[in-house]
């Protein structure tokens, strides 16, 4: 047993928190592996056709959007069931893994009383919600 294996101490928390971001992670890129190969094969109906793509890759965003008509923001999610925007839904989730390993281990910090910890957890959840609402903007 080496030196760092005796003295390590992995607390209940971190390993909560740990177990929840694997888990998080590992469904991420499952869904992420599923939908591209939906896409491809065409399991799902693509808004942009697979073989189109190249043709609007040089576009600027402003003409990309206007020529495909795809959504901003969260209007992607109306789109989920086609094959070029369900592969969103992973980057979604993997983005969002950190707000499930946080719910998570509050319980923990809250039955310390340990509300230091309790409340960086709400500030950070808070923050990670408020920029994916959309509401704070630039340039739109």
């Amino acid at each position: 047993m080496s030196n760092l294996e005796k003295n390590s101490f992995i607390s209940v928390e971190q390993q909560r928190y740990a177990t929840w971001l694997s888990w998080g992670a590992r469904s991420g890129l499952a869904i992420l592996i599923l939908s591209f190969l939906a896409y491809v094969f065409g399991w799902l109906p693509a808004r942009i056709p697979l073989e189109q793509m190249p043709n609007v890759w040089n576009l600027s965003t402003h003409e990309y959007l206007h020529q495909t008509g795809a959504p901003t923001g969260w209007h992607w999610f109306t789109m989920i069931g086609q094959g070029d925007f369900a592969g969103l839904l992973g980057i979604a989730w993997l983005s969002g893994c950190s707000l499930l390993c946080l719910l998570v281990v509050i319980p923990i910090y809250a039955k310390r009383k340990d509300w230091v910890f309790v409340s960086l957890c709400v500030i950070a959840l808070l923050v990670q919600l408020l920029a994916a609402s959309g509401i704070l903007t630039v340039g739109h």
